[in-house]
């Protein structure tokens, strides 16, 4: 165990240099932080001289009322978990030595007395980064509902599979949550109208890819005067208590509901896991680790009964009776909700985990609240887990009890150059401009609007694209903010090597990619990047090393594919 060193007393805050105490020990909310390896600790077991840092949020854990009491056995040792005690203190007059623990003794400055309140355990992963999180400007924002737009623009391609199949022709009347495009594969799903409406036409639209696909375009009706508008074609509500696997797994699948973290992987894919796959733990990921976005934090606020419910259907349809709710540390409120939430709820449990990027991407997340280690090439069912992200878990509620098919996207619209931050729930198909314009629109220094997070979202150049199922934010940068900087030749830091959360070396991935070495790219391990940015973001020399990679991996799987077909 090692100490974190002290701060000098900083210039601007005279009393702190009067007292010698360090500014950050005089923080509302401070902390001391303690990395360790084994797997079980001692309060007694403390080093006797203890540093403080600054610590700002308002987290409630148990009470440890004697120094000998074992902190909780995280299961694993060494490098399985990097974990840290986190041990929050009240700073106290020096003359005030009424119950000091023993070990704590000794750490009786002359000016400061540090007493131990509460230890909390914050998992993580290995790698990564942190990058500022600027989610306070649409934190609070609770969600709105917009309404219907002038225009809805369906993708029959808003997953991952094979294009939905279109059932409507041009000139067709269709009526809120019909089903206009069917699933045609195993792993596809239907698209549903979100409004009442006529059909323009089905052709090439622009889409928030990057890419033309096609799409329906639906112009939305209002009744005539005196008239109602017709019935919302839902399904029939199914009793949660009662409700089999096999409904929920066909409900899901009705319903059209995709994977809410980025992917847009069909949800009933995921709860029809093959033959011989034993899934223990379904995990919910609401680590929300993306900078900006606070669509999932709001949730946790706004939903959470909704979210154990929908927690709840996803593990009896994979027959699993252990689940767990991963959200970071950032968001002190949601996870005392979602622990309140949980509270008498037997096999659920809220982990706690420490703030960083990326902590949402499966494999860390699978880390970080299990231990377990994703095999390269494997995916997460092969160690026994299914990951859903909060928003899945929401919609899957909704689509059982209420009937409701996949028909609104919810998603944070925010950034320095958007004018009112929102939290919204949005009809799917509505553009990309009706949602800015919403929230007041762009600012006079809005340069870059960006579907999804900074770190894996997607730059847009049209903003008629649509909103999609799984569009979880839209980010509007300023000039300042979206700058390039200009690349210089790579240092040989290795920062980007230590940043790697799947242990590549991206900057030696990034050169074969650049010289087109792709047999040795593949032996390096490029498909194997989730292309989540850390590298990128952590370069010194400002190499876009995401984006080489990225290019490589999708030559090399072309390369792949070419060398099957031939074999």
């Amino acid at each position: 165990m090692s100490e974190f060193p002290s701060r000098e007393p900083h210039a601007e805050c005279p009393e702190a240099s009067r007292s010698r105490i360090p500014v950050d020990v005089q923080q509302r909310h401070p902390r001391l932080t303690i990395p360790f390896a084994p797997s079980r600790l001692r309060v007694s077991e403390l080093p006797s001289r203890l540093r403080v840092s600054e610590f700002p949020s308002r987290l409630r854990v148990s009470e440890f009322p004697n120094p000998d009491t074992p902190l909780p056995n995280c299961g694993h040792s060494g490098f399985d978990i990097i974990t840290e005690i986190v041990i929050f203190v009240t700073i106290a007059g020096a003359r005030s030595k009424c119950g000091i623990p023993h070990v704590l003794r000794r750490c009786t400055d002359p000016l400061v007395l540090i007493t131990l309140n509460t230890v909390m355990i914050f998992k993580t992963f290995p790698g990564g980064v942190h990058p500022a999180e600027q989610k306070e400007l649409s934190e609070h924002c609770a969600f709105e509902i917009m309404p219907d737009p002038d225009v809805v623009i369906l993708p029959l391609s808003q997953h991952l599979g094979k294009q939905a199949r279109p059932l409507v022709e041009k000139r067709a009347v269709v009526v809120k949550g019909q089903v206009v495009a069917e699933a045609d594969g195993f792993i596809s799903a239907p698209v549903h109208s979100p409004v009442n409406g006529t059909v323009k036409s089905i052709g090439r639209e622009s889409n928030a890819s990057g890419f033309v696909k096609d799409a329906l375009v639906i112009i939305p009706t209002a009744p005539a005067e005196g008239e109602e508008a017709p019935a919302p074609q839902f399904l029939p509500p199914l009793d949660a208590a009662t409700v089999s696997p096999a409904d929920i797994r066909a409900r899901v699948k009705e319903a059209g509901i995709v994977g809410q973290g980025g992917a847009a992987f069909p949800t009933f894919v995921k709860l029809s896991p093959p033959e011989g796959k034993t899934i223990e733990v379904v995990i919910l990921n609401g680590c929300e680790c993306e900078p900006y976005l606070t669509r999932d934090h709001r949730f946790m606020l706004e939903r959470p009964e909704a979210i154990v419910g929908g927690l709840q259907l996803i593990m009896r349809a994979l027959g699993v009776r252990k689940g767990a709710i991963g959200i970071e540390n950032n968001k002190p409120d949601a996870i005392e909700a979602m622990r309140r939430a949980v509270q008498g709820v037997e096999g659920l449990e809220v982990v706690a985990l420490k703030t960083k990027y990326p902590q949402g991407a499966e494999k860390m997340l699978i880390k970080a609240v299990n231990g377990r280690e994703v095999p390269v090439g494997k995916l997460p069912l092969d160690v026994g887990a299914v990951i859903q992200n909060i928003g899945t878990a929401v919609a899957v509620f909704d689509a059982v009890t209420k009937g409701e098919p996949s028909l609104t996207a919810a998603l944070t619209v925010t950034g320095h150059g958007i004018r009112t931050p929102k939290n919204l729930i949005v009809p799917v198909g509505t553009p990309l401009r009706n949602v800015i314009a919403y929230c007041g629109g762009l600012t006079d220094d809005a340069a870059k609007v960006i579907v999804g997070g900074p770190m894996m979202g997607v730059a847009q150049h049209d903003l008629s694209a649509p909103v999609m199922k799984a569009t979880s934010g839209i980010v509007v940068l300023t000039k300042a903010q979206a700058r390039a900087e200009e690349e210089t030749a790579c240092l040989r830091c290795g920062k980007c090597i230590d940043a790697c959360p799947l242990h590549l070396q991206p900057t030696r991935l990034a050169r074969t990619s650049q010289l087109g070495m792709l047999e040795q790219a593949e032996e390096y391990g490029i498909t194997v990047c989730m292309e989540c940015g850390s590298c990128a973001y952590t370069c010194p020399a400002h190499i876009p090393l995401v984006q080489w990679l990225r290019l490589g991996k999708q030559k090399v799987i072309q390369m792949q594919r070419k060398r099957s077909a031939t074999a």
